[in-house]
Formats: C-alpha cells, sequence, structure tokens
C-alpha cells in the first residue's frame, strides 16, 4: 500500500485544489493558510491545507469578505482538518448574512428587471424611482434595494 506523503508541495496543492499558485500564495500572504519550508526554501502544505481552501472557496463564492473568511479561519484547527462539528458551527454563524444576502439578491431580481428589463423607462411605474426624494429618510443609496434586516423598503 502506498503511503500518503504528509506534506504537498506548491504544485500539488494546486493541482487538488483546482486553486492556481498565485491564489495560494496570496491566501498565505494574507494569512488563510499557512506553509513551512523545505531545507530548499519550498513551501510545504499539510494535507489539511485542502479542506481550509475548499472552505475559502466555498465561502468566496456565496460572497463572504476575505475578512470574514479570516475570523472564520481563525476559530479553526491549523494543525489538522477541521471536523464536522467545527463546520456546523461557522454555517450556524453565517446563516443571518447569507439570509439576508438571499433577500438582498430577491429585492434586485424582483425589482430591477421589473424596472430595466421591461424597457418602457416609465417613470410613472418604476419600483425604484424615488419622487421628490421622499427615500432619503432611509438613508443613503437605494433603499429600495437593501436587505430589509439593513432597513431596506
Amino acid at each position: 500500500m502506498t503511503r500518503l506523503a504528509e506534506h504537498l508541495s506548491i504544485g500539488q496543492v494546486a493541482e487538488r485544489s483546482g486553486v492556481p499558485h498565485t491564489a495560494l500564495r496570496f491566501y498565505e500572504e494574507k494569512g488563510l493558510i499557512s506553509s513551512e519550508r523545505s531545507a530548499g526554501n519550498q513551501r510545504r502544505y499539510s494535507r489539511s491545507v485542502l479542506r481550509r481552501i475548499a472552505f475559502i472557496r466555498a465561502a468566496q463564492r456565496v460572497g463572504l469578505s476575505l475578512e470574514d473568511i479570516s475570523s472564520a479561519l481563525a476559530t479553526l484547527p491549523e494543525d489538522h482538518a477541521p471536523t464536522k462539528a467545527d463546520w456546523a458551527r461557522l454555517s450556524r454563524d453565517w446563516q443571518h448574512e447569507l439570509d439576508a444576502r438571499i433577500d438582498a439578491l430577491q429585492r434586485l431580481r424582483d425589482r430591477l428587471t421589473g424596472c430595466v428589463g421591461c424597457g418602457c423607462l416609465s417613470l410613472r411605474s418604476c419600483a425604484l424611482y424615488n419622487n421628490d426624494d421622499e427615500l432619503a429618510r432611509y438613508g443613503p443609496g437605494a433603499s429600495k434595494l437593501r436587505p430589509a434586516v439593513e432597513g431596506g423598503i
């Protein structure tokens, strides 16, 4: 039976994770992943880095910032792969933010498609039109497109 190497080169990690070398170096620079240096000064990653990278990529896909991702990773063990309980805790922690993002995207889809998508450009029936700046009381920006939890209307 072939024994798996304890540490992987940057090329092996890039191949296994599907993440380019440049992104791996960037993640390391930001403190999201870490490596050790070989006697020849080459990066060597523990096998558990593959799960951390999968987590980073998934979190980026749902729109989480690198700051949020970094904060979450700081709560996970660095010397071994996170457990199922670790992932469940992070998922619970992000539930509220993900719900807000879903709400914002649904508002954008429902309101923007009807306004821009129809091509009528009618200010009388536009759901986003702000006659006489009456929406200023809800704060700056497009208040009709903000998630409800952020004061969207």
